[in-house]
């Protein structure tokens, strides 16, 4: 019997994991908008020293691990399990940092969805008595998303406005079985969520419909209301997804606007020009693990439900015609049990 399931989608934790410490690491572009000081490592070349951009985003998940190990005042043999992954193909971002740390490793994939993918699975392992420590990690870069899922750089291809600016960085979260919170108490696995848009640059429009679906389940499991959180964040709907988000939920009788920020639109400054705002597998990561974070630790949010959305597009199904299915994962996040 799934005694720790609630309703269809959500999962709530006997023994909730609490997270210990969070590491981020930034590219420039993120190093100059209005979170900067809440960031660990800012970078001044987003090569990071490396010989193409590839091996940079390896590097700054690499980094990123070791940086939130440090934090924590603990060893890579102290890590049961790390959970990984990032954007491009065969996840090599991770994997090729996991041979690295020398650490038993699951990579995943969940698009921009990643973060909270890795610290669902991470608390379920934590509460299931199969580990007493997990890291949670993920990196995205402009430049290595760019030329993988639309245009080679070179080309200087104009972007609509309904784009999106792929964060260069990576977040790790460690998770314990111990521990003074902020604990993870809940947690709703997303369904895959494809209302058939096509356009690679318009993914607020693709992971909208996702994201309503895991909110709406949340609520419906829990019984929670909105009016129970400080704070509900995604993790990269950019302006053109949150305003499509806002009107979905709003259309089922949800009105979280009050309530809501997105990391995409939070991470930037508007004279930036990323135009719809940030995305990528390290928005997410590195806002939770940077801002969000020292605002639960300030006391300024006490339950936050934070949801990462993901666009499970590949180049070969653009390539055929397919359209972008979406998903989204959701946490609760709270200073008490």
């Amino acid at each position: 019997m799934a005694e720790k399931k609630l309703g269809t989608q959500t999962v709530k934790f006997k023994n909730p994991p609490s997270i210990i410490a969070g590491g981020t690491i930034v590219g420039p572009k993120e190093g100059e908008g209005p979170l900067r000081d809440y960031f660990d490592m800012i970078l001044v070349d987003d090569t990071y020293g490396e010989k193409s951009w590839e091996k940079a985003e390896s590097k700054m998940f690499q980094d990123a691990v070791n940086l939130v190990l440090k934090k924590a005042n603990l060893k890579i043999s102290d890590i049961d399990y790390l959970l990984g992954g990032d954007l491009l193909n065969q996840i090599i971002s991770a994997n090729f940092a996991a041979r690295q740390l020398n650490v038993p490793h699951f990579g995943l994939y969940g698009a921009c969805s990643t973060m909270t993918e890795g610290l669902t699975l991470g608390a379920m392992l934590i509460d299931g008595g199969y580990a007493d420590y997990i890291i949670a990690a993920t990196s995205s870069h402009f430049s290595t998303a760019e030329r993988q899922f639309r245009y080679p750089l070179e080309q200087g291809i104009q972007r609509p406005f309904t784009s999106q600016w792929t964060v260069t960085g990576a977040g790790a979260t460690i998770l314990a079985s111990t521990g003074k919170g902020p604990y993870i108490t809940h947690a709703t696995t997303g369904k895959v969520v494809d209302l058939g848009m096509k356009d690679a640059n318009n993914m607020g429009a693709a992971m909208a419909p996702a994201a309503a679906d895991t909110i709406i389940t949340h609520f419906k499991d829990t019984g929670f209301t909105i009016e129970d959180y400080d704070l509900i964040m995604t993790g990269d709907m950019g302006r053109v997804g949150r305003d499509i988000l806002l009107e979905l939920l709003y259309k089922e009788g949800y009105d979280i606007e009050s309530k809501y920020k997105d990391c995409g639109i939070e991470i930037f400054d508007e004279s930036q020009d990323v135009h719809s705002g940030g995305s990528g597998a390290a928005c997410s990561a590195v806002v939770l693990n940077g801002w969000l974070l020292s605002q639960i630790q300030n006391g300024v949010y006490k339950k936050v439900l934070f949801m990462a959305t993901g666009a499970l597009l590949s180049p070969t199904s653009s390539q055929q015609g397919e359209s972008i299915p979406g998903i989204a994962h959701a946490i609760t996040i709270s200073t008490t049990l």
